[in-house]
């Protein structure tokens, strides 16, 4: 198994610079909100081309803002590098050998309480709707929405959708991304502590946070585990020389589709 590639600073560069780019033209198209779309994609089962997932994530925003075909060509290179990043973080193999390990690191705009006080001050967002400027909460929403697409057309090992003990692992995994996107005086909000941390101190945002995490990294190998099994091919023994031909000619198999073979 390769060593993780860390993400350079020019990488990162790279990818807010084109996903700022991509704003202009569509606004939810921030880098946060990108990175989430893209690390649904990356947990989903498939392996979907970029021929398959641009048009759906960006829909026509990359068209427009990057026209040119070698500006075309570099957007989609930092796109295609920061999926690559988050398949090798997302790798089966690698989560297997160490599941107590956080490999994914998303990228997240830090909002605080001074931050939402600010932009409730400037009239624009009630408060209501502020509250529920979290660090986190637009990388969830974009990874619901790359997840979902990704798995338009995903068909899973016969009976996965009648294993309710398997359905209802998978909804409490993605239990943990939801609730980043929900504001803590939402009574879903307390109604997830309560269920998940009952007898505990409720978790800090950066708690919840590593709880994502690690539910995406386990949502990857769910679908590992629940992925059709390739049937297994049985081959006949082939005849003796002197047998006779299985295909019922009456002649030896030398003769006849021994001949051929």
């Amino acid at each position: 198994m390769r060593p993780l590639r860390l993400p350079t600073d020019a990488d990162l560069d790279d990818f807010e610079r084109v996903c700022g780019r991509l704003a202009g033209f569509d606004a939810r198209l921030t880098f946060e909100w990108v990175d989430g779309w893209l690390t649904g994609l990356a947990a989903a089962p498939e392996s979907a081309q970029p021929a398959d997932w641009l048009a759906r994530l960006t829909e026509d925003a990359f068209e427009r803002a990057f026209a040119d075909p070698e500006d075309h060509a570099e957007g989609l290179r930092v796109l295609e590098d920061r999926l690559a990043r988050l398949r090798e973080q997302l790798d089966p193999e690698r989560l297997d050998d160490q599941p107590d390990a956080l490999w994914l690191s998303p990228l997240l705009a830090e909002w605080t309480d001074e931050d939402r006080a600010a932009i409730v001050a400037t009239g624009e967002v009630p408060a209501e709707e502020a509250a529920r400027l979290q660090t986190g909460a637009l990388w969830a929403e974009g990874f619901g929405e790359g997840f979902t697409l990704a798995l338009a057309g995903w068909e899973g090992a016969d009976g996965v959708a009648d294993d309710e003990e398997a359905t209802a692992a998978l909804r409490e995994l993605i239990d943990h991304l939801g609730v980043l996107k929900l504001a803590p005086t939402e009574e879903a909000y307390g109604r997830h502590l309560a269920r998940y941390y009952p007898d505990q101190d409720p978790p800090d945002r950066d708690a919840l946070l590593d709880a994502a995490c690690f539910a995406v990294q386990d949502i990857r190998l769910w679908f590992v585990d629940h992925s059709p099994k390739p049937e297994t091919r049985r081959v006949a023994p082939t005849p003796g020389r002197n047998d006779p031909c299985p295909c019922g000619s009456g002649r030896k198999y030398k003769k006849c589709h021994g001949a051929l073979a």
